[in-house]
């Protein structure tokens, strides 16, 4: 589990078909063989390492649902390690589990993203939502789209500097009204 709080962004620097080599060096401080780590929010296993660079595997199916697909050398990347029990928890209950790919409609600092108009039952003004990992607060919602209000350091610290109108991000909608959702299914 992670709380949407990138600890770094790296880059990739190769990808060959299902190998993933991605730039890193705070993610990889305690992080050992079959470690997780989140990448745009998508939670990968670290299957080799280097002082300063790990590798994943990566499915056709991790690649054809996230915008890990899109990927090219050079690319930044958000990074986090999971959430330890006896740390801080600043973000949100994030699982590392892509619900679908966004698209920047107008980027930070009033990012703009649109997501598959399903999703936006989940989404609640004021509330918690991933966007390629990173814990946000959402507001001034439509059919399908919400906006997040990206500060500087944020920016700076994160792939949202980067993005761009048409750039696609990966979105994880709060899991509790997941669950919320579907325990009301089930009512009598």
């Amino acid at each position: 589990m992670f709380t949407g709080i990138i600890e770094e962004k790296g880059s990739v620097l190769a990808r060959e078909g299902a190998k993933l080599t991605i730039s890193a060096h705070t993610v990889l401080e305690d992080s050992g063989l079959g470690a997780s780590i989140a990448v745009n929010g998508c939670c990968l296993t670290l299957i080799e390492k280097g002082a300063d660079w790990w590798l994943a595997d990566v499915s056709e199916e991790t690649y054809s649902r996230t915008n890990l697909g899109n990927l090219q050398p050079g690319d930044p990347v958000n990074l986090e390690r999971p959430m330890v029990a006896n740390g801080r928890f600043g973000g949100h209950i994030v699982l590392g589990h892509v619900d679908a790919v966004g698209e920047i409609v107008s980027p930070a600092p009033q990012l703009v993203v649109r997501v598959p108009q399903d999703l936006m039952r989940y989404i609640v003004e004021k509330g918690s939502c991933t966007v390629d990992g990173i814990s946000l607060t959402v507001f001034n919602l439509t059919e399908d789209t919400f906006e997040v209000a990206v500060i500087p350091h944020t920016a700076d610290v994160t792939t949202l500097g980067h993005r761009k109108p048409g750039h696609t991000v990966n979105i994880e909608i709060d899991v509790l009204a997941k669950h919320v959702e579907r325990l009301l299914e089930h009512r009598n």
